[in-house]
């Protein structure tokens, strides 16, 4: 680890809007991804380490300045607050630069590709803070940004994706990409809270599970689909609605009902998803686009094997966690095999919990972020006051 003196860690502040369901257990519920929880995983090792950090947040009527495991938070906008057309300034930029004065940092951090990386990269330029931006997905990189709202959202997120101090990657295919954008970047791999844990094979009670939220990009339709062409297995549905992609819930839900093999359990709390893969024979997974998903690192840190269509940096197929499928009919191929070859199992669970022991060293993983960070440091002369 960095050898550093605690007292020359910058201020860091981590802007991330939703993040509060995940840090606080009195706001837990659905909405949230893989990209929040990265991010308090960070707030909480980092602090751990001596940091001073600040987390911005949705206003969902907590006092402001409130603290959770030593990280203050402070309340941007709430999520449905303001009028649509107007709520664009007000209160959603308004709120926001007023959050990022009341934290005071010498350094704000985000991940995933928003509007908010240039209103805070603005903000960064005009007091002389510094803002480090990290990849969270690969559509972050894809110049058109899909899925992103319009043409304003858009000119934000380039801008500051042009005008961020530093830029972390998760994967050597988001680098390129960036690359190809004129961008730099750095190699951070994904945290991890996993603790390595198994059981046999005729120990798991559950077949093949899902686990993500429910947008057109995770593509549930495949799986249900999946789940009919296999009418004697079990399979296990996790995940709750994202804000604006409630209708992608339902018609999962809907579908579901419609399949005896199909168990639909909606959001559950994160403490309840982490037993679940322990449980599993297979994860499945039918994303279309992804970063580098938790949902992976947890079944192998289980001894479960994925089969999915994405595969980061062909993490999957280099070490045999699993299998990539290329179509449907090679998804159902591969998942009949995992499920009924016992020694091709076994051999390949082996192979998930050795890769999951040997990447999971906290240290490690938190040292590009921490060496990133301290090249950042506000110069000793005062930084431009707040007006």
């Amino acid at each position: 680890m960095l050898e550093v003196s605690r007292r020359d860690f910058p201020k860091l502040c981590i802007l991330g809007l939703s993040n509060l369901r995940i840090l606080a257990p009195e706001h837990a519920r659905g909405g949230v991804g893989g990209a929040e929880r990265q991010q308090v995983m960070l707030a909480r090792a980092l602090r751990q380490r001596g940091f001073d950090i600040s987390m911005i947040v949705h206003d969902e009527g907590q006092p402001d300045g409130r603290a959770w495991d030593g990280i203050t938070t402070y309340a941007a906008y709430g999520a449905r607050a303001g009028i649509p057309g107007l709520r664009f300034v007000y209160p959603r930029w308004t709120g926001l630069w007023s959050a990022l004065k009341r934290a005071d940092a010498d350094i704000y951090y985000l991940s995933c590709a928003s509007m908010q990386l240039g209103e805070a990269t603005l903000f960064a330029r005009r007091f002389e803070r510094k803002v480090v931006f990290r990849v969270a997905s690969d559509m972050d990189c894809d110049p058109r940004l899909p899925g992103m709202g319009d043409w304003r959202h858009k000119a934000l997120f380039r801008y500051g994706l042009r005008h961020a101090d530093a830029v972390l990657a998760q994967t050597r295919k988001q680098q390129g990409m960036l690359e190809r954008l004129g961008r730099s970047s750095r190699l951070a791999s994904p945290l991890s809270d996993l603790t390595l844990s198994s059981r046999d094979r005729e120990a798991r009670d559950l077949r093949v599970l899902w686990i993500n939220n429910f947008r057109e990009s995770k593509r549930a339709d495949l799986l249900l689909e999946l789940a009919r062409r296999m009418p004697d297995t079990r399979f296990d549905m996790v995940g709750g609605p994202l804000f604006g992609h409630e209708n992608a819930f339902e018609r999962a839900r809907r579908a579901a009902t419609n399949l005896p093999n199909v168990r639909f359990h909606g959001y559950l709390p994160y403490e309840q998803t982490a037993g679940l893969y322990a449980r599993a024979r297979l994860l499945v997974s039918t994303s279309e686009i992804e970063g580098f998903p938790n949902t992976y690192l947890q079944a192998w840190a289980s001894g479960t094997p994925v089969v999915a269509f994405f595969d980061p940096d062909e993490t999957i197929a280099r070490n045999r966690l699993g299998h990539v499928a290329r179509t449907l009919d090679e998804m159902q191929w591969v998942s009949t095999k995992l499920l009924t070859d016992d020694v091709e199992w076994e051999e390949t669970s082996a192979r998930c919990r050795a890769h999951a022991a040997a990447v999971t060293d906290e240290n490690s993983m938190l040292m590009p972020y921490i060496e990133t960070f301290m090249s950042l440091r506000r110069p000793t002369q005062p930084a431009v006051a707040f007006q």
